[in-house]
């Protein structure tokens, strides 16, 4: 018959998915007993409308099934007292005082950047995020286009809210399973414009990476707004970035416009990793033509001025907009993306850069 240690044992084994620590370690296990082969015992969460809380209450059962002589697993649920949350974000605090860094273990971060807006930044950031989730990274996406949010619009065909927790602010989950935060996600109607100044704005994309429990992630994509302003500036300034990819359409307009956003990168010496060119051409449905739309391509002298690789040249696709409008950009088969998520991968950085506020 497993004993009381055994059992706690096996639940220290169970991991919060957000938080990657154990839900033993995060004092989330109470009142343990075991009557005739019945193992029982409280679970008590941050919030009880935590979104993982059936994986977690899975994972335990699985794990207690597992021990000899268990025939049966009775889990309550509760809410954390006061007293509790306290404690825990203690912890938190004793780490990272006044926010969820502690607890994050974000490998790399990459922000997706142009000079210019309507060159279709955020479908990029977006499908550039499912075409390294597809290929089995634990991956983010952080829309830090405070006045023009997009990214939810294209992602979430539900209506999802942030839950907030003691540690901090849980992101909203995408049915690929991609981690997605964004101010349209907060706001009562998501047509309601945010009239912010600069230093507003830039309060809120600092808390997005230092109040937001992003957890475990391999990669977490950050959307700028197009240009060299206060919001891209304080992405620079204030999150460790490993590098950015630049964004760009056919036009010489768009060319000029690219390298002023990559000379701000490179003046505060972050590695520019790679040029994308999107609206390249459009593919004529009968003959398979290519028809250059906005003219012939300039991105590769662009891309040699800048001294960087082109990462890829992408079409025209009527479906990324149809879906993108119904909130299932996963969907879309996004083959143009898996090269140059494969270029990608081989090219980031291992090394973070330091934000320029740190070296301060």
């Amino acid at each position: 018959m497993a004993s009381i240690e055994a059992v706690r044992q096996a639940l220290s084994q169970v991991m919060d998915p957000e938080l990657n620590r154990s839900i033993v370690d995060l004092g989330m296990v109470h009142d343990i007993a075991i009557d005739d082969g019945t193992v029982s015992f409280t679970l008590a969460l941050t919030t009880i409308a935590c979104p993982l809380r059936g994986q977690m209450a899975n994972d335990a059962r699985e794990r207690l099934m597992a021990l000899e002589g268990v025939s049966d697993v009775v889990i309550n649920m509760r809410e954390m007292t006061a007293e509790e949350k306290a404690k825990l974000t203690g912890g938190a605090s004793a780490q990272q005082e006044g926010s969820a860094l502690g607890y994050n273990n974000v490998r790399h971060v990459v922000a997706v950047l142009s000079g210019k807006g309507g060159v279709g930044k955020s479908s990029v950031s977006s499908l550039l995020a499912v075409a390294l989730r597809r290929r089995g990274h634990r991956v983010g996406l952080l829309d830090a286009d405070i006045t023009g949010p997009s990214i939810p619009k294209m992602l979430l065909h539900r209506d999802e809210r942030p839950i907030g927790s003691p540690l901090g602010i849980l992101p909203v989950q995408t049915e690929g399973g991609i981690k997605l935060m964004s101010i349209n996600l907060l706001l009562a109607d998501p047509n309601q414009a945010v009239i912010w100044r600069g230093p507003l704005i830039s309060g809120a994309i600092k808390q997005f990476w230092g109040d937001v429990v992003w957890g475990d992630l391999d990669y977490l994509i950050v959307d700028l707004p197009p240009g060299t302003s206060d919001a891209s500036l304080t992405v620079l300034q204030t999150i460790p970035l490993n590098g950015i990819v630049m964004v760009t359409t056919p036009q010489s307009l768009a060319g000029m416009v690219v390298r002023k956003a990559a000379s701000m990168a490179s003046q505060l010496n972050i590695p520019l990793i790679g040029l994308i060119e999107n609206m390249s051409y459009a593919e004529c449905p009968k003959c398979g033509e290519h028809v250059e739309v906005f003219g012939p391509s300039n991105a590769a002298e662009v891309a040699t001025a800048m001294g960087v690789p082109l990462l890829g040249r992408l079409p025209i696709r009527p479906d990324i907009a149809r879906l993108g409008d119904s909130g299932r950009l996963e969907e879309y088969p996004a083959e143009e993306f898996e090269d140059i998520a494969e270029r990608l991968l081989a090219l980031v950085p291992e090394q973070a850069c330091t934000p320029a506020s740190a070296r301060q």
